[in-house]
């Protein structure tokens, strides 16, 4: 899938994510600092990833473990520090849930400093944020 908004690109196709550019947005994080470029690329392998480009850059990431059927578990959700603050978090969640093969699920993550952020999408607010079921 692929989503487009100005400049901008959100697209789930693995072979567009820069690895070495996920690794940098990843460091800059207190979740995944210290992940090596090894396990960087299990996770992406092994998930639903999401890439956001601009111009081609790799500028933010995603990912979701899912079953696809009744539950997804979103990861890893980072924004370049030059592109905050445009809305394009948002934007990327909104792909994410938007997903033809998730969309459906329930969604929970875990955060100890977005709750504000997480909250904008109907997440309640608790050790795990969760997300109602969507049913159409």
């Amino acid at each position: 899938m692929e989503w487009r908004k100005d400049d901008f690109i959100v697209s789930d196709n693995i072979e567009l994510i820069n690895l070495n550019a996920v690794q940098k947005l990843l460091s800059t994080t207190y979740w995944a600092s210290k992940r090596s470029i090894e396990t960087i690329e299990n996770s992406i392998n092994n998930s639903l990833s999401f890439g956001l480009f601009h111009r081609g850059e790799q500028i933010g990431f995603a990912r979701v473990v899912t079953d696809k059927a009744v539950f997804s578990w979103i990861l890893d959700v980072v924004i370049d520090d030059k592109y905050r603050g445009k809305g394009l978090g948002k934007w990327l969640m909104e792909c994410l849930f938007d997903h033809p093969e998730i969309k459906y699920t329930a969604f929970a993550l875990a955060t100890s400093d977005a709750h504000e952020f997480y909250s904008k999408f109907d997440f309640i607010n608790n050790k795990c944020m969760t997300k109602p079921l969507r049913t159409n």
